[in-house]
């Protein structure tokens, strides 16, 4: 193996060979990017990148218990890896016994392409894509407007090994377009925008014309502009909207801090509780919503595909390092609008007395809704105005023990009056739950693939249905966004 340049399965297999731990665990991931930028209907930049990183968990068992040390490093050579595995080591010799210990993770065989080549990007990711972006910024030039944005695609191939056998592969592929319109000229008007975005394995699902013409009917909706107070008014919440807030609620959902009384699962009185039942203390079993929705995240839902096991840099509530190449299978967080399951470690599992649930890289909503949001919006603002979201974004905590969020829209809020769409209304910002959301939505809508506009940087591999809320909180007026 040379000393300055390594494939990933050598990598691993020499990082395990140096190893005097007793237990070690490695990842090495590949990166490769490519992307494209636009501004005024025009390229901009282009680029393609690639890059290295190795973690090494090593596990020092003592009469304490077992100790861990994680070291990652980025840009990694076959002469940086001893240094790596005696930092590891060290760190595992200095640090108390690992709270989340649990035997590694062991296998057969390494599996088939573990010793191929990783897999790259490239700019010919876009050889369809590029031509049609070409198309739409002619097409918004003769109809007066101007499109910004950008596209990158990403793929990161893993490979993990350990000590115990385990040799696994997983290539990922991720991604995503955002494309914004003006209007063109110099005069108020030209303060109008509009945003969408696509989440996208390989870009040839994604067709710039067909999002140019969206964003040009939005347009044409802001030219009447209307100002609201704040207040609760019946809202639609695109399938973006609610995969950000979805999403916070699956960061929220550790069953550990949920027994321990620190989250919005956890169970306000536990007076009846019988402690020696599993997931005691947490709202298990509770009823969310009326309406028939089911959160799962499944690793080969089509078009959403992520790895089919752990994949562990770091320990914390939700994820453990001890638990990396564990399978992970299709899982069912709400069934019905029940509450079916909160996020485990093996650790914590034991823990709660509940079944291992890991978290996976995806999350889908499914609720039995047919209807388009054009529909929706047809039988919206009959009993007093409605309002259209584009996406929400600033997304904070305020309060974990109901999982209040403040935020603020974006890019576009629409009056609806009488099934139509009537105008653009002033940004809010907003104070709400998805939690309690879930238990007030009348409606969802059809399921579709999205791209949360706020976690699109952590999180792309989501399928949402627009809800129907009849009184979303807009808790004040948002100026200047």
């Amino acid at each position: 193996m040379s000393p300055r340049t390594s494939t990933p399965h050598e990598i691993v297999e020499r990082t395990l060979e140096l190893s005097r731990a007793d237990g070690c665990a490695v990842l090495a991931d590949e990166h490769s990017s490519t992307n494209l930028r636009w501004a005024g209907n025009a390229l901009t930049t282009n680029g393609v990148t690639r890059g290295r990183s190795l973690t090494v968990v090593a596990t020092v068992d003592g009469k304490q218990g077992t100790a861990c040390g994680v070291i990652s490093r980025s840009a990694v050579t076959a002469a940086d890896l001893e240094p790596l595995v005696r930092a590891a080591e060290a760190a595992a010799r200095e640090a108390g016994p690992a709270e989340d210990a649990q035997p590694l993770v062991g296998g057969p065989a390494a599996s088939a392409d573990f010793t191929d080549a990783p897999a790259e990007t490239s700019s010919d990711v876009f050889a369809e894509f590029a031509p049609a972006l070409g198309e739409s910024f002619r097409q918004a030039r003769d109809g007066g407007r101007e499109l910004y944005g950008f596209a990158h695609h990403e793929v990161v191939s893993t490979y993990l090994g350990t000590s115990t056998g385990l040799r696994l592969r997983h290539d990922q592929p991720t991604g995503t377009l955002e494309l914004n319109a003006k209007s063109a000229g110099t005069t108020a008007a030209a303060a109008r925008s509009a945003w969408t975005g696509r989440a996208t394995r390989d870009f040839t699902d994604v067709d710039p014309r067909e999002l140019d013409a969206e964003l040009a009917r939005r347009l044409s909706w802001a030219e009447r502009r209307v100002e609201l107070p704040a207040g609760r008014y019946e809202t639609l919440l695109p399938p973006t909207a609610v995969a950000d807030l979805l999403i916070y609620q699956m960061w929220s959902s550790a069953a550990r801090d949920a027994v321990e009384g620190r989250t919005v699962f956890s169970k306000a009185g536990k007076d009846n509780d019988d402690a020696s039942r599993p997931g005691a203390g947490t709202r298990l079993g509770e009823r969310l919503s009326e309406l028939p929705l089911t959160l799962r995240s499944d690793p080969r839902a089509p078009g959403l595909e992520c790895a089919p096991f752990v994949v562990a840099h770091t320990s914390g509530d939700d994820a453990s390092v001890f638990d990396n190449g564990l399978p992970l299978a299709p899982t069912e967080w709400l069934r019905d609008g029940v509450l079916n399951r909160l996020v485990t470690t093996r650790h914590s599992a034991a823990l709660t007395g509940l079944p291992v649930a890991p978290g996976i890289d995806n999350l889908l909503l499914d609720a039995g809704g047919s209807r388009s949001l054009d529909e929706m919006v047809a039988a919206s603002g009959h009993d007093g105005p409605a309002l259209l979201l584009t996406c929400l974004w600033y997304i904070r905590e305020v309060d974990p023990a109901t999982l209040l969020l403040t935020g603020l829209t974006r890019d576009g809020v629409y009056l609806v009056e009488n099934g139509e769409v009537v105008g653009e209304v002033n940004n809010f910002r907003f104070n709400e739950s998805p939690v309690d959301l879930l238990s007030r939505a009348v409606e969802a809508g059809r399921t579709e693939r999205t791209l949360p506009r706020e976690w699109s940087d952590y999180f792309t591999r989501a399928a949402m249905p627009a809800l129907r809320i009849p009184d979303f909180n807009m808790s004040s007026v948002s100026r200047g966004v």
